[in-house]
């Protein structure tokens, strides 16, 4: 018998398999890639930290509501991949994905982030999976909100 676990943990690797294979990783230009192999963001910490804070960027956490209230980044909004599962994005949400400025996502491992991706990428946003988590932005000097 398969357990929840193992079918979670199939289905994340198979989205990973897809998601490296539909990202292009140059465009029609030769520009360097903005995703990597594995479908995460190359922009650095300190970039992404510094677009964020000038407001020429986005940052979403797409843990769930127990984690966000265990702690969250003070320049995070919040958006639970849970909710986006459907791939519909509820109204309530949509004022936090602009068409003019990369979204970074983060959750816990860098995995939540993936699937995320997967269902934002088909409204035309320029979504940019973090690879680091919550726990490693606190270290690199990202604020915790109070």
């Amino acid at each position: 018998m398969i357990t929840a676990k193992k079918q979670l943990n199939l289905l994340i690797a198979i989205l990973l398999l897809t998601l490296s294979s539909s990202y292009a990783f140059t465009d029609e230009k030769g520009k360097p890639p903005l995703i990597t192999e594995s479908g995460h963001t190359v922009d650095d910490l300190e970039l992404i930290r510094t677009r964020v804070a000038k407001g020429e960027a986005v940052l979403l956490d797409v843990r769930e509501q127990d984690e966000w209230d265990a702690g969250h980044l003070a320049a995070a909004s919040f958006m639970p991949l849970s909710e986006l599962r459907d791939g519909k994005i509820p109204e309530k949400y949509s004022k936090l994905l602009p068409k003019d400025k990369p979204i970074y996502l983060h959750c816990r491992s860098g995995g939540r982030v993936l699937m995320c991706a997967e269902i934002l990428m088909n409204q035309k946003l320029d979504i940019r999976p973090m690879k680091a988590g919550y726990e490693k932005l606190l270290q690199a000097g990202y604020q915790k909100a109070e």
